[in-house]
């Protein structure tokens, strides 16, 4: 029979794990439950954050245990969350070992990512539809296909030099607005506006402000918060940046007076 640390720490990491590749506050929290209770533990708690989890067990017996575990908020990897999901049931049906679940858990750790040119495919060809669907032209379609190749390089780079979310998402929207003001500054006949809503798309919290919405749905007021400000912080950088590069590249809309309203602006 393993000992209560053990358990508990296996626990602990695979709900770290998965809090770190995007998993639902909830499904963390339920999976580090059914892992205690098929583990036989008695008298546990748990509380999983955003952004940390608490967890203690046996508390009134000797070998009790409590642990703390800070986990940043990172980015979504769920072919991670879908491996670990897999061990936490072979776990709950007693078909491995806290040893092999162990070792399991190392090799979901390292599952590598999808390679580096599918990733600029796939979000050059999502801007180029997004920039589409939002309606531009075709031209504004190859255009905002060809910076969303960009963007995800530029993306891999930031990774690469271990630039914070905050930055990322900054100088990723200046980036994206600067090559739009371009391609319109060229003198080609596209829509820098509609190149630079297909191409921030790939920015947008949307996971994290439906997971926001989520956490409240489960009276998980906290975490839901947390999620909340990160989506509107990401938004408003995204915002600033790019109304910031393209405010003046649309020219003041014209006014006159009419008799029946004053003012009115076209």
């Amino acid at each position: 029979m393993a000992h209560t640390k053990e358990i508990l720490t296996l626990a602990v990491e695979i709900g770290d794990t998965m809090l770190r590749n995007g998993a639902e506050i909830y499904r963390v929290e339920d999976s580090l439950i059914h892992i205690l209770e098929s583990c036989n533990v008695e008298n546990f708690d748990v509380y999983v954050l955003s952004n940390g989890i608490f967890a203690s067990a046996n508390e009134d017996r000797e070998d009790a245990c409590s642990m703390i575990r800070h986990v940043p908020i990172s980015s979504v990897n769920l072919g991670k969350v879908a491996a670990l999901n897999q061990l936490v049931r072979d776990i709950c049906d007693h078909k491995c070992s806290i040893e092999e679940a162990t070792v399991r858990l190392t090799e979901c750790k390292h599952i590598p990512p999808y390679p580096k040119p599918v990733l600029v495919t796939c979000c050059a060809v999502a801007c180029g539809c997004f920039c589409y669907l939002f309606g531009g032209t075709f031209l504004d379609m190859l255009i905002a296909t060809a910076i969303g190749a960009v963007e995800q390089l530029f993306l891999f780079a930031c990774e690469r030099k271990h630039v914070s979310r905050f930055l990322t998402n900054v100088f990723a929207s200046l980036v994206v607005a600067i090559l739009s003001i371009l391609a319109f500054a060229s003198g080609l006949p596209v829509h820098h506006d509609k190149i630079i809503i297909g191409d921030i798309m790939p920015l947008v919290p949307g996971i994290v402000f439906t997971t926001s919405i989520r956490d409240f749905y489960n009276s998980d007021y906290l975490s839901g918060t947390i999620h909340l400000i990160d989506a509107l912080l990401t938004a408003l950088c995204i915002a600033s940046m790019t109304a910031g590069a393209s405010g003046r590249v649309t020219s003041p809309m014209p006014r006159r007076m009419t008799s029946a309203s004053g003012w009115a602006f076209w």
